[in-house]
C-alpha cells in the first residue's frame, strides 16, 4: 500500500479550517481503517452563543445518511429486485413498478417530492410530516422517465425504502439502524424526524443573504434520505469501520459500491448511496450532503484504506476542500478546472437545458463543478450527478448527463415567448394554478393563492425557463407543451406535473 502523507493532509485541513474563523464553521477528520488519524476544526457551531465547532459537534449529515439506510436494508435481507409496489401498499402503478434497487441507485426516475411540492407552490420550509409527503406522492401519475434510462437524483426512493422496513420487517428504521449498526459499533448517530426535533448540541446551519447571516430552514420530514445527525468524528469512525469491514460491516463496502447498471447494461457512477469516481489514478467513493445551512462531504479511498470527512454549518461547497485534503493525503494532483464554454444551452426538444459558468454547470437545477477530462472535453466532479460533455464544432455540447446521451445547443439571445404558453393553467391533482402572460411574465404557484412572479426566459421550441428564489435556493423549472397540449413543469428531479388549460390569461 502506498505511503500516505498524513502530516501534509493535516496541514491542508488546518489551513481550510482556519479560514472559517469568526463565522459558521466546520470540522475535517482524516481517518484510516483504525479510526481518526488527524482532525481540524474552525469557526462557530452557534454564532449566537459563540460556541466553537469541534470534531465532536453534532451536525446534520444530510444525504451522506443514505448509505447507512442501504446497509441496514442489506442486513435485513430486503430484496432489492422487488418492485416497490410489492413491498409497500397504495403506490401509483408506475411508481410501484420500480424495483427497490433502482429507487436506491437513482435510476428509477422517481420524482423528488421536495421539487414536486415546490412546483405545486409548497415552500420547502413548510412543515410536512412523512404521512403528508406520502399522501402527495400517491397522487402522482407516473415517473420522470422510463426507469433505467438515466440517473436523476431523487430522495423519494429513499423515503419509500425507509417505509419498507416497518412494512416488511415490523421495525422502524431508527430501531433497525440502532440494532444492526450503531449499537454494535458504539456510534452516537440519531434520526430526528424534522428540524423541530431537538438534537443536543446540534450545530446551527447558516447561509448568507448578501452580507446578512441567516439560519437555514427545512420544514419537510427529513427521512432516512438525509436525516441522520452526528459529529464528524463519529462519521469518521463509521467510515473507518466500513473500510475495515468491522463487525456487521464485513463485506458491506463491496456490496454498497458494487456496479449498478442502466437498462442497456452500461454502468452508472451512482451506487447504493455512494458515488464511484477517481482522483488522479486513485479510485474513490464519495457522497455529498446538503441541507439549508449545512454542506458536507465524505470521501473514501478503499485501495488506500483511508478517507476524509468534512462537515460544515455554512452554505459553501464542501467537495472541493475535502478533495484538496484527500489529494494531499494520497499525493495526487487536483483536477484542473474546465475551460468550458459558458452560456445557456438546451436540447432540440423536451425540457432539458443547462447553464454553464466558468468551471461549473447547472443542469435543470442540478449544480456540479466541471474539470478537464484529459481528452478535450470536461466532466463533473460528481457530488451527485455524473456529467461528461465535449464541445462540438457547431457550438453544441455532446455527451452524457446521468448516463443519458444529450446534445445541448446554444440558446440564441432575444427569443420571443411562444404564444402557445400564454394562458391560465391548473394542475388537477393539487389544484395549483399558474398564469403565463404574453409579455413573458408569469405567476407560478406559491404559498396557497399568493403566487410568485417571475420573468420567463424563452427557449427554442416553444419552451421557457422560470426563475424562483427562496432563501438560498433558486428554482428554475422549464415550461413546455407536451403532445396532448398540457403545460409541463420540469426540473432535474421532478418532471411529472401536467397543467391543463383554464382559459386566456388575465392580469
Amino acid at each position: 500500500m502506498p505511503i500516505l502523507d498524513w502530516n501534509g493532509a493535516a496541514a491542508v485541513a488546518e489551513e481550510i479550517a482556519a479560514s472559517w474563523a469568526g463565522g459558521p464553521g466546520g470540522a475535517i477528520v482524516l481517518f484510516d481503517v483504525a479510526g481518526p488519524r488527524a482532525t481540524a476544526a474552525g469557526g462557530l457551531a452557534s454564532v449566537e452563543h459563540a460556541l466553537p465547532f469541534t470534531p465532536d459537534t453534532p451536525s446534520r449529515y444530510a444525504s451522506i445518511s443514505k448509505h447507512l439506510l442501504a446497509a441496514t436494508l442489506l442486513l435485513e435481507e430486503i430484496e432489492l429486485r422487488a418492485p416497490l409496489g410489492v413491498l409497500l401498499d397504495g403506490l401509483p402503478g408506475p411508481i410501484g413498478a420500480v424495483p427497490l434497487g433502482r429507487a436506491l441507485d437513482m435510476t428509477g426516475a422517481l420524482p423528488d417530492m421536495m421539487e414536486v411540492l415546490w412546483q405545486q407552490g409548497v415552500p420547502f420550509t413548510a412543515s410536512l410530516s412523512a404521512a403528508e409527503v406520502l399522501a402527495a406522492l400517491r397522487r402522482l401519475s407516473g415517473t420522470n422517465a422510463p426507469p433505467g434510462t438515466e440517473m436523476a437524483y431523487s430522495n423519494t426512493g429513499w423515503r419509500l425504502a425507509q417505509m419498507v422496513l416497518p412494512a416488511q420487517r415490523g421495525v422502524e428504521y431508527a430501531e433497525a439502524l440502532r440494532r444492526r449498526l450503531t449499537a454494535p459499533l458504539a456510534l452516537d448517530i440519531t434520526l430526528p424526524l424534522d428540524e423541530a426535533e431537538p438534537v443536543p448540541g446540534l450545530a446551527t446551519g447558516y447561509w448568507r443573504d448578501g452580507a446578512t447571516l441567516r439560519r437555514g430552514r427545512y420544514g419537510l420530514h427529513f427521512s432516512a434520505s438525509g436525516g441522520l445527525a452526528g459529529s464528524a468524528a463519529t462519521l469518521a469512525r463509521w467510515a473507518a469501520a466500513l473500510l475495515a469491514g468491522q463487525g456487521p460491516l464485513a463485506g458491506m463496502l463491496d456490496r454498497l459500491s458494487a456496479p449498478r447498471f442502466f437498462a442497456d447494461g452500461t454502468p452508472s457512477a451512482y451506487r447504493l448511496g455512494l458515488v464511484s469516481t477517481s482522483l488522479g489514478d486513485a479510485p474513490l467513493l464519495t457522497h455529498g450532503g446538503s441541507l439549508p445551512g449545512y454542506r458536507n462531504h465524505l470521501i473514501l479511498a478503499p485501495e488506500h484504506g483511508a478517507g476524509v470527512v468534512l462537515l460544515g454549518n455554512r452554505e459553501e461547497e464542501a467537495l472541493w476542500p475535502a478533495l484538496q485534503v484527500m489529494a494531499a493525503l494520497l499525493g495526487q494532483p487536483m483536477p484542473r478546472p474546465a475551460g468550458n464554454p459558458t452560456g445557456l444551452f438546451a436540447t432540440a426538444e423536451g425540457p432539458f437545458w443547462a447553464e454553464l459558468l466558468p468551471g461549473a454547470i447547472g443542469f435543470m437545477g442540478g449544480h456540479e463543478a466541471l474539470v478537464e477530462d484529459g481528452a478535450g472535453g470536461f466532466r463533473s466532479l460528481p457530488a451527485y450527478l455524473d456529467i461528461r460533455l465535449r464541445p462540438m464544432a457547431d457550438g453544441a455540447l455532446e455527451g452524457h448527463v446521468g448516463g443519458a446521451a444529450r446534445r445541448l445547443l446554444p440558446v440564441p439571445p432575444g427569443l420571443a415567448l411562444d404564444p402557445g404558453l400564454a394562458g391560465r393553467w391548473r394542475e388537477p391533482a393539487s389544484g395549483a394554478e399558474l398564469l403565463v402572460r404574453p409579455d413573458g411574465t408569469a405567476r407560478l404557484p406559491w404559498a396557497g393563492g399568493l403566487g410568485a412572479e417571475t420573468v420567463l426566459t424563452p427557449l427554442p421550441g416553444g419552451r421557457a425557463l422560470a426563475s424562483l428564489a427562496h432563501a438560498m435556493w433558486r428554482h428554475r423549472p422549464c415550461l413546455w407543451r407536451d403532445a396532448d397540449g398540457a403545460l409541463r413543469l420540469a426540473g432535474h428531479r421532478a418532471r411529472v406535473l401536467r397543467f391543463l388549460p383554464l382559459g386566456p390569461e388575465v392580469s
